[in-house]
């Protein structure tokens, strides 16, 4: 009989139980704590079994299937590796005392292994066997297995102290399981909640870009059926002006004259921004060259004694396709916003390069873009920028920051009303305080005329 099995044959009876309760005891203090099963089985074969002064223990898990045991842990001659187990035995269910045991789901005491015809034989032949399922949910989830040298080493006690261990490790196990499977609802349940957060959102975005279209069809519909109508009328006034003009070259009337010119002016104008910003103006496209285009432009307008504008061009931008009279009216507009941004005065930054929009790339754009090549136009100020509660709202045509009476039309609702008849659109950057750009993206041409739009939505 080894050492160890002699010793605690010469320990009083009480003295063996008194240090089995506190084995025990142990284990169920320690319990609460064990985070996973790997650790539970290791702690149950060391700090347990083998506390307990088994000369050895070896655990087994079963396989989700029911029909195998693989070793998970060990303790004694048979596991010198600490917690690493090398060629972890693997045995099938109703094979051998363990496989046995699996199957049957009932512990078993094996007094003299050399009488045992199950019995499969190890590197160090034994001669006694215990073998206790550990089972949780009615199904067999692992096996705990001890063996020694000598017959006869096992009996009632070591069954009860045994059977004991695998409950209570049973039941850590439904701990485990019940925290698995906690954890598993509260990701569902947060996958789920983020599911519908995505939802609402896009149902919000949606009702908002349904609520857009139909208020373009609206203002559309609108300016279709009068705008006729009333440039006719504007252009009756506007002759009967002129014919007053000429009668009227000094005198009382001569202001109120000019108040009602600028009236009709403006109310064509506003006409032609209607028809644009519901993209039901006639455009006149032609291929031209963004860069000199923008020169020409600034060149005028800085004839006319505005302030300073800064000009960055880039070398390889395409030529577009573009109404110029419609694209000088909204770039004019573009930089008497920006000036009107800057109340002390600053310089202006107008920028041109090409750029390759993919399906991936985010940019602050108004309204989606398909995926290709684009010759960008950047206005750029140092003013006061747009507060970001207002962002949503630049769009709008009938939202305004100016007073009554001043402005040039619908403003930028115009100018993404043209932006998008003639394929691009309008893109905003804003640090309130520190300024505002904003950008035209025009699809680019190749030399052949067609644009260069590579990827189709």
């Amino acid at each position: 009989m080894p050492e160890n099995a002699a010793e605690l044959c010469n320990i009083p009876t009480e003295l063996k139980e008194g240090a089995t309760l506190t084995t025990l005891n142990a284990f169920a203090i320690d319990l609460i704590s064990i985070p996973n099963i790997e650790d539970l089985f290791w702690y149950v074969a060391q700090n347990v079994v083998g506390h307990l002064k088994f000369v050895d223990c070896v655990i087994y898990l079963a396989n989700d299937e029911q029909t195998s045991l693989v070793q998970v842990a060990a303790l004694g001659e048979k596991n010198p590796f600490g917690r690493s187990i090398v060629n972890p035995l693997k045995i099938p269910f109703g094979q051998g005392i363990t496989g046995q045991v699996a199957q049957s789901r009932e512990a078993i005491i094996v007094d003299d292994l050399r009488m045992d015809q199950n019995y499969i034989e190890d590197t160090q032949r034994a001669r006694s066997e215990i073998c206790v399922p550990i089972v949780c949910d009615n199904r067999v989830v692992g096996v705990i297995d001890s063996e020694h040298a000598e017959p006869g080493a096992f009996g009632a006690p070591e069954m009860e102290v045994l059977t004991t261990i695998a409950a209570m490790t049973s039941a850590k196990l439904e701990l485990l399981a019940e925290a698995d499977r906690s954890k598993q609802r509260y990701h569902d349940l947060v996958m789920a909640h983020a599911q519908l957060t995505q939802e609402a959102t896009n149902r919000k975005a949606l009702e908002t870009e349904l609520f857009n279209a139909r208020k373009l069809e609206t203002v559309g519909r609108l300016t279709g059926r009068f705008a006729h109508e009333f440039n006719n009328l504007l252009t009756v006034v506007s002759g009967n002006l002129e014919f007053l003009d000429e009668a009227i070259s000094d005198g009382p009337f001569l202001e109120t004259l000019q108040a009602a010119q600028t009236a009709a002016s403006r109310g064509a104008e506003l006409i032609q921004s209607m028809l644009a910003y519901s993209q039901r103006a006639k455009l006149s496209p032609e291929r031209m060259n963004l860069n000199t285009t923008v020169e020409d432009i600034i060149a005028r307008d800085a004839a006319s004694g505005a302030g300073r504008v800064v000009l960055t061009l880039g070398g390889d931008t395409s030529p577009i396709n573009v109404d110029k009279a419609v694209f000088e009216t909204v770039l004019l507009h573009l930089i008497k916003n920006a000036r009107d941004a800057m109340p002390e005065g600053s310089d202006i930054h107008i920028e041109t390069d090409s750029i390759m929009h993919g399906l991936t790339d985010e940019r602050p754009f108004a309204t989606a873009l398909a995926p290709g090549r684009y010759v960008r136009l950047s206005v750029r100020d140092r003013g006061v920028g747009i507060p970001s509660g207002n962002m949503q709202l630049i769009f709008d045509p009938f939202y305004t920051t100016k007073p009554v009476g001043s402005g040039l039309g619908l403003g930028l609702s115009k100018t993404l009303g043209f932006m998008q008849q003639s394929g691009g659109t309008v893109a905003v950057l804003s640090d309130a305080g520190k300024g505002a750009t904003i950008q035209l993206y025009f699809p680019a041409l190749t030399s052949d005329g067609n644009d260069l739009l590579t990827i189709s939505r």
